[in-house]
């Protein structure tokens, strides 16, 4: 390959005139220069002569990018002041490494070039230079040339392709910052890249074109393919319909002929029984009647009995109510009393610790007083003594003082100040270190002072952790005591607790057998009549709801039928909710409950609508059949109960008769319960009930049956009077509960106190550990500062003994004149007596400050100590004021039972007295009752004899009604008699004489007529005569479902034709249709396989390029990136590779590259350093860039982000692999890059010519 040798540039952004940038044979040039000089303008030269768009070159147009200047005005200043104009200076407002500067206002005129060039001269492989030149001209434009030769643009690129110089992929530059976009782009943007690189990107506009050409084109052949299909399955379909056709004619006259006969024969069968049992309700009601009159008068009186034993009967509840009213405000006083006694007990323990506490504290306060007393004792025998030595000190200077005369004063002063000029080094030195000597004596005493208060300290806390871990121990004991006598407490409690439970589950089941008996004797009482039970009833919820507000009434009460005919379907979906009791919620259903039971009033179903469940609607079941409706959807009710009627109606379905019933169970298969308008059932189970919903039980026991029960509720009522009272085991239970509660709070009370000497001990033992981690610092810093002050002693007798040498030469002669030994006699005679003086006051001043401040540690603990007394004596006397006020709330507790004590006696008599009164009435209704039942038997038989028919009656009409009605609904023709009326006089909601569709109303046997029902046919006489004889004599219901079966077989065979009338007429058009879609089938077909083949080619060629780029890439960057991350300490180098997401078709999704660095685990790119990233983006442009390489790579400024240790690499690896092929243009700042390369070229700015200039260095002459 070729090497780029030099640039020419004329007038190009900050470069004015022509300028040559010199490159020479060097392979690894460097162009530096400061920060404004043009380095980057020469990067933009280089771009631009090889083809790059102005917009790449920091310019919107190529107008900008031609050197520009300004005029700047330049003055001379005369002798006068004045200025005078001289000339001007040009200066460019080009761009200069991205900077501007705004062009000055001014009026002079400006030359400025209009057209700029820059040529590259590149030598090729064979020693051949070449001329590659872009010029702007004056218009703006841009013109190429080659050897200057003018050429098109075209022609320009494809010259430079030759030489492997690609514009589209720029596979021969990195600009400024395109290091850090390359490291996080994004994995599409990186497919991008390698597409460009490859050459594949110029097949993805005709590989999307062609791919939508072959799914258009498969898609197109699909829709005629599944067209042609389409027709041939709809001739197959109308060939098979015509011949079904005439088979379901056939059928179809079959099944209605067969519908006919079985409504016959069910019609002929109900009229029947209709006039046979109209026969026998005649002859009952005679024998009725004859019953009837001989029992009235015993009837009456046992009415007359029961209403004296059920006012007797209120008494009694109403005194029961007041005693178990008064028991229990007895049981919540009595149990408001057991915390009142127990908090008193708990205060007076709590009262006794703490007045105990502060005797103790007062101790400690009178030891800490006589402390302080004694300490200012010794403090005024210390000043008295103190002010006693001074006096004596000061008698003592004035016996042994002795005077000099002025002549040997002069002579002491002149030989001093000889001695001072001799001795003023020593002397300085020696007045330096006494200085010190006095500080460091200070600085010793004050840490002796400290080390000793805290040894004091230490001593002191150790004496009060002792004391606390006493006091711990003692309580600690306490607790273990008290939770021994808690947990035998509640063993106590619990067996107690047991046993009530036991006596409280067998007096439930007591009563709950109590009030069976006694509801099977109200059953059993002969002659009740159903209208006085239903009366009962409704005044018991009446009382309910007006205790209770939460009772909102029976499920009967508050719904109603939306039409009178799904009377009975109602009645008989809701079965045993029809009189259930809706109420708001769980808790008033148990307060209903247990006031049936507390008054006696027999027993009731509820439904609390927060609690119950109701299952969801199923939806599906609506529709399915016009003669069936939810059973839900029939009735009409508040929203408020909308879950109660939810739960009593459910799923079940409302069907006008069996047929449509039977249908929707056994066929459609669905799971729900089906009832019919005459009230007949089918089960999900499949099992069918038939007849009415709700039918009157009027059975009677025997005497003796009578006589077993009242025994054996005499019995119940002894065993439950046996149980022992559940009230002394409540006392019991009660105070036990007490007394653990005082423990427990005992307990508590001990375990706070047990935490806080805990604390107080952690606390202690935290002081301690400071004051000895104190003591164990400051003892090394006392004993270094005495060690050091020993060590300035000598150093200070040193300097003094040089000092006493000098004097003794100079003051020899004085001295023996005088008859000292030396001067230093003479002055000590003189000084000794101050410093003596000095000394003894230094003692008293420590001696006094050490009292003194033992004096105000102690005051300091004293004050402490009558603080906690008063906190102490604060909590006493609130102890003892609660100890009052729960004795006054004892007192009055204690008052209000004995008061409520009384008044229950009291009730407690007035009840035996009731009892008393009830029993003798109860005695009287028995034997009412005796006389009653004697009469009553024949009675009972002729009811339910008449009931029975009636009810058959009722059912047979209201079936042959329902077929009728079937009839006219369904347009079936039955034969009809010459005098009858047609079905259209038949009414749609017609009502039955009898009210048959109605809900049943229990009545009372004793009081209604039992008159025969007529039976209203609407005039419509039914012909049976082409009815069979055996059909007319047969009434089995075997028959029914064998008729029945024959019409549902019809029906499936019919259902599973569904034929198609028109089918015939239809076949031909869809024939002819098929020829036309076989001839567009088939040219859809060949365009498909012509776009597959078109499409198949491009996609290879572009895959084929795209993988030959990829996989050179991928094996380059892995040892690229090793070599750029190598160092000594780390041989290996990192990891880098690229990562396909799609094999297949690589380039229309992303390459993810990943990069470790030496040491490093993975991470995303995006995790990385800058300088990380910088190495790994450089490593994939070397690796892209060793893939059809350019024969010169020029990079700017790409070591911005890296360190001085990655500048050296990149440095080594450039020079490694520089030379013929490779050559590396690089812009830099850094030394460590630039001073490795083979030559620089120098851009520097000039001021004067106001443009940028370039030098080249050959350094291969320097190396």
């Amino acid at each position: 390959m070729g090497k780029l040798i030099r640039l020419e540039l004329y007038n190009f952004k900050s470069y004015k005139g022509h300028h040559t940038l010199l490159f020479g044979d060097s392979y690894f040039t460097s162009i530096i220069g400061p920060n404004g000089s043009g380095k980057s303008n020469s990067m933009d030269a280089i771009s631009f002569v090889l083809g790059i768009k102005s917009s790449h070159l920091r310019s919107s147009h190529l107008r900008d990018l031609v050197y520009r200047g300004r005029v700047l005005k330049k003055s001379t200043i005369n002798e006068d002041g004045s200025a005078t104009k001289t000339g001007a200076n040009g200066h460019t407002n080009g761009e200069v490494d991205g900077e501007e500067e705004d062009t000055q206002n001014g009026t002079q005129e400006r030359h400025d070039p209009k057209s700029a060039w820059v040529m590259a001269v590149y030598e090729d492989d064979a020693g051949d230079e070449q001329l590659w030149k872009r010029t702007i001209t004056n218009q703006g434009a841009s013109e190429y040339r080659i050897n200057n030769r003018v050429v098109t643009a075209q022609q320009y690129n494809e010259a430079l392709e030759v030489e492997n110089i690609l514009i589209k992929a720029r596979n021969f530059l990195v600009f400024q910052g395109d290091v850090e976009a390359i490291a996080s782009q994004s994995p599409r943007d990186l497919t991008r890249l390698i597409e460009q690189i490859s050459g594949s990107l110029e097949y993805k506009a005709e590989y999307e074109r062609l791919k939508e050409a072959q799914e258009e084109a498969l898609e197109n052949q699909n829709y005629n393919l599944n067209r042609r299909r389409g027709i041939n399955s709809e001739i197959k379909q109308y060939q098979e319909q015509k011949r079904e056709a005439d088979s379901y004619a056939r059928k179809a006259d079959e099944r209605d002929q067969a519908i006919v006969t079985h409504i016959l024969w069910k019609l002929y069968h109900f009229q029947r029984v209709i006039e046979e049992s109209g026969a026998q309700i005649q002859k009952h009601q005679q024998e009725l009647k004859e019953h009837r009159r001989s029992i009235e008068k015993y009837e009456q009186g046992l009415e007359d009995a029961k209403k004296d034993q059920a006012k007797v009967g209120r008494d009694v509840s109403k005194v029961e109510r007041n005693i178990k009213k008064k028991e229990k405000d007895v049981e919540e006083k009595e149990n408001s009393l057991v915390p009142i006694t127990e908090k008193i007990s708990l205060t007076n323990e709590h009262l006794k610790k703490t007045k105990a506490r502060a005797v103790e504290i007062a101790k400690e306060r009178d030891s800490r007083s006589s402390i302080v007393k004694q300490l200012s004792k010794d403090l005024k025998v210390v000043e008295k003594a103190e002010a006693q030595w001074e006096s004596e000190w000061k008698k003592l200077r004035e016996q042994e003082g002795r005077a000099l005369t002025d002549v040997d004063m002069q002579q002491y002063n002149r030989l001093k100040e000889a001695v001072t000029k001799r001795t003023s080094a020593d002397q300085i030195h020696a007045d330096n270190l006494t200085r010190q000597q006095r500080a460091d004596e200070e600085t010793v005493n004050s840490l002796k002072s400290k080390v000793e208060s805290i040894e004091y300290q230490i001593q002191k806390l150790n004496g009060e952790i002792a004391d606390t871990r006493a006091h711990k121990d003692s309580v600690n004991a306490l607790i273990r005591q008290t939770s021994t006598e808690i947990d035998s407490k509640k063993k106590d409690y619990n067996s107690l607790t047991s046993e009530r439970l036991r006596l409280a589950q067998l007096r439930t089941e007591l009563d709950e057998k109590l009030q069976e008996v006694l509801t099977k004797l109200l059953e059993a009482e002969d002659g009740r009549k159903q209208n006085e039970k239903e009366t009962r009833l409704k005044a018991t919820i009446a009382d309910m709801k007006r205790i209770f507000p939460g009772v909102r009434g029976r499920v009967s009460e508050l719904c109603k039928p939306k039409q009178k005919k799904y009377g009975t379907a109602v009645s008989t979906v809701l079965g045993r909710h029809f009189d259930a009791v809706v109420v708001d919620d769980e808790k008033t259903a148990k307060d209903c409950i247990q006031y049936l039971r507390d008054q006696r009033r027999g027993q009731a179903t509820f439904i609390p609508l927060d609690t119950i469940q109701s299952k969801t609607i199923n939806s599906h079941i609506k529709g399915m059949h016009r003669g069936t409706v939810m059973a839900i959807d029939t009735i009409d009710y508040d929203k408020a109960v909308d879950r109660a009627m939810s739960y009593a109606c459910g799923n079940a379905i409302v069907c006008d008769d069996l047929s449509i019933a039977r249908y929707m169970c056994y066929e459609k298969g669905v799971e729900a319960k089906a009832v019919t308008l005459d009230g007949t059932v089918i089960h999900k189970g499949g099992l069918m009930t038939g007849g009415r919903g709700r039918e009157q039980n009027t059975r009677r026991w025997e005497d003796t049956e009578v006589d077993n029960l009242r025994k054996l509720a005499e019995k119940l009522q002894a065993d439950l009077r046996a149980l022992p009272e559940g009230r002394r085991n409540t006392t019991d239970e009660e105070t036990l509960q007490g007394e653990l509660t005082g423990l427990e709070q005992k307990l508590t009370y001990a375990n706070e106190e047990a935490r806080a000497h805990e604390r107080n001990l952690a606390s202690k033992q935290k002081e301690l550990s400071h004051a000895q981690r104190s003591l164990i610092e400051a003892k090394p810093k006392y004993e270094e500062k005495l060690q050091e002050l020993v060590a300035l002693k000598s150093d200070l007798k040193s300097y003094q003994d040089a000092i006493s040498e000098v004097e003794d030469e100079v003051f020899a002669d004085f001295c023996q004149r005088l008859r000292y030994e030396n001067i230093r006699v003479y002055e000590a005679q003189q000084g000794s007596l101050q410093q003596e003086g000095s000394q003894k006051k230094l003692e008293f001043r420590q001696h006094k400050s050490k009292l003194e401040s033992r004096i105000s540690f102690e005051q300091q603990q004293l004050e402490e100590t009558k603080n906690r007394i008063k906190v102490l004596e604060d909590r006493a006397r609130q102890d003892e004021a609660l100890i009052t006020e729960l004795e006054a709330q004892k007192d009055s507790a204690q008052n209000d039972i004995d008061t409520l004590s009384a008044e229950l006696d009291q009730l407690k008599e007035q009840l035996e007295v009731q009892k008393a009164k009830y029993a003798k009435k109860a005695d009287k209704v028995a034997e009412q009752r005796r006389e009653v039942q004697k009469r009553s038997k024949n009675l009972d038989g002729t009811v339910k004899a008449i009931v029975g028919l009636e009810a058959e009656t009722q059912r047979n009409a209201a079936g042959k009604y329902a077929l009728l009605r079937r009839c006219k609904l369904e347009d079936i023709t039955i034969p009809l008699a010459d005098d009858s009326h047609s079905l259209d006089q038949l009414p749609i909601d017609g009502m039955l004489q009898g009210d048959p569709d109605a809900m049943d109303i229990d009545e009372d046997p004793d009081t209604s007529s039992f008159q025969p029902t007529a039976v209203q046919d609407y005039g419509i006489d039914v012909d049976f005569d082409d009815l069979d004889d055996d059909l007319k004599a047969n009434s089995d219901e075997k028959l029914d479902d064998e008729l029945q079966e024959k019409i549902e077989s019809l029906n499936k065979e019919m259902d599973s034709m569904a034929p198609n009338m028109r089918a015939i007429e239809r076949l031909e058009g869809v024939e002819s249709r098929l020829k036309t879609t076989e001839k567009d089938f088939e040219d859809a077909r060949r365009r498909a396989k012509r776009a597959k083949d078109d499409f198949q080619e491009v996609k290879e060629q572009r895959f084929e390029l795209f993988n030959k780029a990829f996989s050179h890439i991928t094996e380059q960057i892995g040892p690229i990136y090793k070599e750029l991350t190598r160092s000594v300490s780390l041989p290996m180098g990192g990891q880098a590779y690229l990562d396909m997401e799609d094999s297949d078709e690589p380039y229309l999704d992303g390459i993810k590259y990943h990069a470790m660095p030496p040491l490093k685990r993975f991470r995303d790119m995006e995790h990385l350093s800058g300088g990380e990233k910088t190495m790994a983006a450089l490593a994939l442009l070397f690796a892209v860039h060793s893939y059809q390489p350019s024969p010169f790579f020029v990079l700017d400024e790409v070591d911005a982000a890296l360190d001085n240790a990655n500048v050296a690499k990149i440095a080594n690896y450039i020079r490694d692999h520089a030379g013929p092929g490779m050559q590396f243009i690089v812009i830099s700042l850094k030394t460590g890059l630039f001073q490795g390369s083979e030559a620089l070229v120098g851009i520097y700015r000039d001021q004067g010519a106001n443009s940028s200039k370039a030098l080249t260095l050959d350094l291969r002459k320097y190396q």
